[in-house]
């Protein structure tokens, strides 16, 4: 099949397509399982959620953790109603405003404290060294 560009389409590119897409699920599962190895590591050596680093010879593993918080939305606007800070909500609660707002004192932090999700997430870097 051709198009106005002369791009050509071939049944092996698509046969090659299908070939490649498939080796890569199967690396990202192996990948999948050695960074659930390394995470079990970090778990049992320096604990869960904890940061933690290895060197094995000329391989240096890290694991770093990232800490998200968000406010519940529902729960936000509500406790931001009862307290008449009707500004710092839009559809849901402006994040930045209230962010604004405890730094200013007009809010307390402990106030939301119920409202607020914090989730964590893992990161597994494997680098070569020289």
């Amino acid at each position: 099949m051709r198009l106005k560009k002369e791009i050509l389409l071939t049944r092996e590119m698509l046969a090659h397509y299908v070939e490649l897409s498939k080796k890569k699920k199967d690396i990202e599962a192996e990948l999948d399982e050695l960074k659930k190895t390394f995470n079990e590591f970090f778990d049992e050596t320096v604990g869960k959620r904890l940061k933690g680093e290895v060197v094995l010879k000329d391989y240096k593993l890290q694991r770093q953790i990232r800490t998200t918080e968000k406010y519940d939305t529902e729960s936000t606007v509500k406790r931001l109603e009862e307290l008449h800070l009707n500004d710092l909500i839009q559809k849901s609660p402006d994040e930045k405003k209230i962010k604004s707002a405890i730094h200013l004192g007009i809010l307390k932090e402990e106030e939301l404290a119920e409202c607020k999700a914090v989730n964590t997430s893992q990161a597994i870097y494997v680098k070569h060294i020289d």
